[in-house]
C-alpha cells in the first residue's frame, strides 16, 4: 500500500483514491484489463471456457447434443457467456467505482466507522494527478470493457440469427 503523498491529508490511507487505485490495479483479475490484447481474450476465453461447466449440462437437458446439436452449442454457449458477463460487469463497476473518487474534487471517508463520515477537499496538485491518472490509465480499461460488452452483444445477436436460420 502506498503511503499519502500529502502529510497532513485526514483521508486514512486505505480511503484514498490513489491507494484504492493500486490496490485495484494489482488484484487478481483486474489486473488482466491491461494486459495486451491477446492476453486479456484470452482470460476471457478461459472464464467462458469453465463456465461450461456448468452451462453444458444445463444445455444438452434442454437439447440433446446427439439430436441438436446446433441448438445446443448455441444454448451452452450463451449460458456460459453469463458467466463472462458478470466478470466483465465486476470488473467495470469497480474501475468506474476507483475512477468516481479520483476523478472527484472531494474524497468521502470514514474515520471509524459509517457513522462518522468526513469529506475531505482535494489540493489541486493532487486533483491534477489523479485526473491524468483517469485519462491515461483507467479511461482507456474502461474502453475495453465497453468494447468487450459491445462484441458480446454482437456476438449475441449472431446467435440469436442462427438459432432462427435452424
Amino acid at each position: 500500500m502506498m503511503k499519502s503523498s500529502l502529510a497532513n491529508c485526514p483521508v486514512p490511507v486505505d480511503q484514498q483514491p490513489l491507494n484504492e487505485y493500486e490496490e485495484l490495479k494489482t488484484s487478481w483479475l483486474f489486473r488482466d484489463c491491461a494486459l495486451n490484447w491477446w492476453e486479456y481474450a484470452k482470460k476471457l476465453a478461459w472464464i467462458w471456457g469453465l463456465s461450461w461447466l456448468i452451462a453444458g449440462p444445463v444445455a444438452s437437458a434442454s437439447y440433446q447434443p446427439n439430436k441438436q446439436l446446433i441448438h445446443f452449442l448455441l444454448v451452452g454457449a450463451a449460458g456460459a457467456s453469463v458467466g463472462v458477463v458478470l466478470s466483465l460487469l465486476r470488473l467495470y463497476l469497480g474501475w468506474l467505482y476507483v475512477r468516481d473518487r479520483l476523478y472527484s474534487m472531494t474524497v468521502f471517508y470514514e474515520e471509524s466507522g459509517w457513522y462518522d463520515g468526513q469529506t475531505w477537499i482535494k489540493p489541486q496538485e493532487v486533483l491534477t494527478r489523479d485526473r491524468l491518472i483517469v485519462t491515461y490509465e483507467i479511461k482507456p480499461i474502461l474502453q475495453r470493457l465497453q468494447f468487450t460488452f459491445a462484441g458480446l452483444a454482437g456476438v449475441f445477436l449472431i446467435g440469436t440469427i442462427v438459432w432462427h436460420l435452424f
